[in-house]
């Protein structure tokens, strides 16, 4: 009697496992799943990225609508940037350099193949929020940690304890994760506000104003101080009455100069403008932004010999060479690089006008992609915002991480957009 139940309950339970094996909606949550994964592991680890993003994929191909999925594509917004993904590819044939060379200098490009595909499947599900709260949390959690780190720099995992207040990864990184969540949170804040939730709203002001405490106490970059004020700026134009924006931009000068008065770490990070600036026009040192400079100055030259196609997919570290003054000076034009730290610099010396025209054809169609109201509509832009304007100072679409954090946040937000704009279609259609 006891084998049977226990058969019959082991049959039971295969049963069950099975028709969710069968069940499109069980491998539909799979997947939100592996991308909440994905995006919550962003902040703390390269490897968990490629391994939930790889999970991710796989469990998309079961149940793909191969016609819809390939039907998709032809919007301009997904085209895009898999066109700059072949440019890259037939980048390689007109350059010079090696073919490692060439294929590494290639692989930052793929991850834009993922964005149609996160644009696809969260045009179909309805968990696309729980994307964004798992990175708001995962950041959260990540700015509890470099607070402990400031107090015992033993809790780092990194192998040197030079950086303050950082347990994984680096302070760019961290600072563009906490400007992102500070000032994503506005919008959530001023609707509760109107909703007279004032509990929840203040909750997320607290948490707003924890990532901003940490980024002027214990480090941030000077690419977030230069973008954040931008970031607020299209927020208080796009949702705000000027009255309101006249009131909280008071609110925020008056902030700003307490923190400057209250942190030597925020006036430090400043005045290393001021002094990378100066060493290298004087001394040609190579400071941060003494490299900056330099690397912009030579790349602009090595686009003037071929503005149309550039010198090819992976080129750009064998022109610097060819260039580099001699070794063994500490000097800026001495030094080698294969990343200009300028995006469209990036592009252009590789693929020429072509490429930045098709660049630049991606932020603009993925900007008006986001031009409704809604949170999808707010975080979407302000990420294609950031990313446009700290890619100033660096290659921010093909560095790992916050090229990620453009090809999920556009994805997931690009994808609930699609999703509410049938929606309304499928209303309009029934009423009329």
């Amino acid at each position: 009697m006891t084998d049977q139940v226990t058969a019959l309950a082991s049959e039971t339970t295969g049963q069950m496992l099975w028709r969710r094996f069968r069940s499109p909606a069980a491998w539909g949550e799979t997947v939100d799943l592996f991308a909440i994964l994905t995006v919550a592991s962003l902040p703390w680890s390269t490897s968990l990225v490629a391994i939930f993003n790889a999970a991710f994929l796989v469990c998309m191909v079961p149940f793909l609508d191969v016609r819809a999925f390939l039907q998709s594509l032809k919007r301009p917004i997904a085209a895009v940037p898999i066109a700059l993904v072949l440019l890259a590819v037939v980048g390689m044939l007109w350059s010079d350099a090696a073919w490692g060379a060439r294929l590494y200098a290639l692989s930052p490009t793929v991850k834009l193949l993922v964005l149609p595909v996160l644009l696809y499947h969260f045009e179909r599900s309805p968990r696309g929020h729980w994307i964004f709260i798992a990175f708001l949390v995962s950041c959260a959690l990540l700015s509890v940690m470099s607070w402990l780190v400031v107090f015992d720099p033993d809790l780092t995992l990194k192998p040197d304890h030079l950086e303050r207040g950082i347990f994984v990864k680096n302070y760019i990184n961290q600072s563009q994760e906490f400007a992102l969540c500070a000032v994503a949170l506005a919008f959530p804040i001023v609707m509760l506000l109107r909703q007279k939730r004032y509990w929840l709203a203040g909750l997320l002001t607290a948490l707003a104003l924890s990532f901003f405490v940490n980024m002027a106490f214990v480090v941030v970059s000077r690419t977030a101080l230069v973008t954040v004020p931008i970031m607020f700026g299209v927020f208080a134009l796009l949702h705000l009455r000027w009255r309101s924006i006249a009131i909280i931009s008071v609110a925020l000068l008056v902030g700003a100069v307490l923190a400057w008065q209250a942190s030597p770490q925020l006036r430090k990070t400043a005045d290393t403008f001021v002094s990378d600036y100066t060493r290298y026009v004087e001394k040609g040192e190579p400071t941060s932004l003494g490299l900056r400079l330099e690397f912009w100055r030579k790349s602009l030259i090595f686009f003037a010999e071929a503005p149309i196609k550039g010198h090819g997919t992976g080129s750009t570290r064998g022109l610097f060479e060819a260039v580099a003054t001699p070794g063994g000076h500490y000097q800026a034009s001495a030094e080698v690089i294969g990343n200009p730290h300028n995006q469209t610099l990036n592009v252009a010396v590789q693929w020429g006008l072509i490429g930045v025209g098709v660049l630049y054809a991606i932020w603009v169609l993925h900007l008006l992609l986001f031009r409704g109201d809604g949170l999808a509509n707010w975080v979407g832009l302000l990420v294609v915002v950031q990313n446009v304007f700290t890619s100033l100072f660096n290659s921010h679409l093909f560095d790992f991480h916050e090229g990620w954090m453009y090809v999920i946040g556009v994805g997931v937000a690009g994808g609930m957009v699609l999703r509410a704009q049938q929606g309304e279609a499928k209303v309009g259609e029934a009423g009329s």
